[in-house]
């Protein structure tokens, strides 16, 4: 993985990424020396290196179980116990997989949204074939996800018996303690635990993240070698010039002192979009605090050009972009010749699909760049297991950075409190008599 900042550099002082090296690296031992804000969430720091073979192996076997009883499996989850999963499973898979047939289960995603007409279309289609649940949860009393899974959980048993149901629900939840353990305990599920000190959006490889790719039939071994391989590369003996992490943090924060407020991940393959809103929440979550921080945003290229690029071209410039960017695509696609040429394309007859792809995004880039926003780029090599594992071990690191640079707890996230606690409010949840009443008055008086 590279990573190019004189697209953005060029906007600064000279010298003022640079300035950043002693604060990064205080950033860094604090991390490793456990004395930043958050340290009892900072288990992800060095996961890959910890993850075994006989680890790997375990969910690899439980995997084989799901693979051979299901035709689907639902991943219950919201939030950092869904999006890791969904972005690498998108990545890695055929885009049209679901026309073809498969000797692997179809994946799908539920409990990180309320809506009964999503629940019951899913069940719809449940009822119509062999299904398995796992269900990511370290309390078992978030509402999305238990809700849901007290739907399928039910629906699984009736369906398939409880003895298959035993064999095919799986929990990955807290080793002791919650809901969704005491439940796992009873009924005898297979179970996985997630780290006390691992956040969700962190999470990605453990097992919230790594049994669903398992089971969707993609290398979790190659994935964990890319997180491992980044994790040495990114270590805190790398010198800040080299390290990776370390001058992503630093331009993207010496941009956001400059007044750049907004950054956009922009990707031109469509299979990244869901690593996109993975890394969102990432950033969002560990970020947006004490109304400090930078707005996190995406967009898909070429696609968004049609729409966004417009803003982004000629908007207000608060905002800068970082490119991810895939140097060859598996395929090879070639543009036909054309004895009308109506469309005038024979210029590029004979030529790759990818080369005017990657012109597109060259095109764009000096578009930009020229209309005043400056461009951080990350190029990887494909899009593979190994590279999306270095892409997000990355994002990880930088992020654990990035927050202390802007002196908040990058591992807590206060603020989603707030809906859940109105919510509970206004379906009278039991313990919360005195918020019903307050806000009930509110709504009365609006």
């Amino acid at each position: 993985m590279i990573i190019e900042l004189n697209k953005a550099a060029s906007f600064l002082p000279e010298g003022a990424v640079k300035q950043y090296e002693n604060r990064v690296s205080d950033a860094q031992k604090a991390l490793e020396e456990g004395t930043c804000k958050g340290n009892d969430y900072i288990g992800w720091l060095h996961l890959p290196s910890s993850i075994t073979p006989d680890f790997i192996d375990e969910i690899q076997q439980t995997a084989k179980v799901l693979q051979e009883n299901c035709d689907a499996v639902v991943i219950a989850g919201i939030g950092g116990s869904y999006l890791g999963a969904k972005a690498v499973i998108a990545a890695l898979d055929d885009n049209f997989s679901w026309l073809k047939p498969s000797d692997k289960p179809r994946i799908l995603f539920a409990g990180n949204n309320i809506s009964e007409d999503y629940l019951t279309e899913l069940i719809s289609y449940l009822k119509t074939v062999r299904f398995g649940v796992i269900n990511i949860s370290k309390s078992g009393t978030t509402t999305e996800t238990a809700l849901t899974f007290r739907l399928l959980r039910k629906l699984c048993e009736d369906q398939r018996g409880k003895d298959m149901a035993r064999k095919v629900i799986v929990a990955v939840t807290d080793a002791s303690k919650g809901a969704a353990r005491t439940t796992a305990d009873k009924e005898g599920y297979k179970s996985f635990v997630i780290p006390d000190n691992v956040g969700g959006r962190f999470s990605v490889l453990t097992p919230v993240g790594l049994l669903p790719i398992a089971v969707a039939g993609f290398d979790i071994a190659d994935l964990v070698r890319g997180a491992q391989d980044m994790e040495r590369q990114c270590d805190i003996n790398v010198p800040f010039d080299q390290n990776p992490c370390a001058q992503y943090a630093a331009i993207r924060n010496a941009l956001y002192a400059s007044g750049k407020k907004v950054e956009i991940l922009v990707n031109y393959q469509p299979k990244l979009h869901f690593m996109a809103e993975w890394w969102k929440q990432l950033y969002g979550e560990s970020e947006g605090k004490d109304g400090k921080a930078i707005f996190p945003a995406s967009v898909d290229f070429s696609t968004d050009l049609h729409s966004m690029g417009q803003w982004i071209q000629d908007g207000e410039r608060i905002i800068f972009e970082t490119v991810i960017s895939v140097d060859a695509p598996e395929s090879n696609l070639t543009v036909p010749a054309d004895d009308e040429n109506l469309d005038g394309l024979n210029f590029l007859a004979g030529r790759r699909i990818d080369e005017v792809n990657h012109m597109a995004e060259l095109g764009t880039q000096l578009a930009h760049v020229d209309g005043g926003v400056p461009n951080i780029r990350i190029a990887i090599p494909r899009l593979d297991a190994y590279n999306l594992g270095q892409l997000i071990y990355f994002f990880e690191k930088g992020c654990g950075i990035s927050g202390q640079l802007i002196d908040v707890n990058p591992f807590n996230q206060p603020g989603v409190e707030a809906y859940k606690k109105n919510m509970f409010a206004l379906l009278d949840k039991p313990g919360y008599e005195a918020e019903s009443k307050a806000i009930k008055a509110r709504l009365e008086q609006a």
